[in-house]
């Protein structure tokens, strides 16, 4: 159910943007500019619409979350939260998101501790690189940074699906596909390993 919910997301997400071709234009062109505020204000429609595609309530900038009682756009500092429907209470988020749009290491690295020190059942942190071919090594880095040093016990107790995802600037001719690159944390190994949508 955890990792099908990724790929319902990642799917949803991915048409989210091919639907729209204003939000399309809108992410590929901050990307050609490297307007990275820009970028991120359409990449958060972008991932509230494909939460609200899977039927979930989402909360962001711009996006007043309702499934709490206390209603406001940003939940413990996170991006994007995203919550089952239901009747109004106090309940963990089915997912979580940091949209980091800084190109330090170390912002990227905190918007991925961040995310797994949260309950959720999909935390997923999407972040940018002008050049694709940097994203491998970052993901790398990023295990050996954040993930490695939590004791063995700790990082086979991380419930859920874990996603990077790294837009570039570089592979913008193939977007969305090839422009998004994504992998899945195996809490058992503490790599990240490529994910595609099915």
């Amino acid at each position: 159910m955890k990792a099908e919910l990724a790929q319902r997301w990642l799917a949803a997400f991915y048409a989210a943007i091919e639907d729209d071709a204003a939000l399309a234009s809108q992410l590929r062109d901050a990307s050609l500019a490297s307007d990275l505020k820009a970028w991120t204000a359409a990449l958060t429609v972008a991932v509230v619409r494909s939460l609200q595609a899977l039927d979930l309530l989402a909360s962001a900038k711009g996006h007043r979350g309702t499934a709490l009682p206390l209603a406001q756009e940003e939940y413990l500092g996170q991006d994007v939260m995203a919550f089952a429907p239901g009747e109004r209470g106090w309940r963990m988020p089915v997912a979580v998101f940091e949209l980091e749009n800084a190109a330090d290491d170390q912002r990227v690295a905190y918007s991925l501790w961040k995310t797994l020190s949260v309950r959720a059942s999909l935390r997923v942190v999407v972040c940018y690189r002008q050049d694709g071919g940097e994203a491998p090594a970052l993901v790398s880095w990023l295990a050996d940074q954040v993930v490695a040093p939590l004791p063995v016990a700790d990082r086979t107790r991380i419930e859920g699906t874990t996603l990077l995802t790294v837009g570039s600037r570089a592979e913008v001719a193939t977007f969305p596909y090839g422009f998004f690159q994504s992998w899945k944390l195996s809490s058992n190994t503490g790599r990240f390993e490529r994910f595609t949508r099915s």
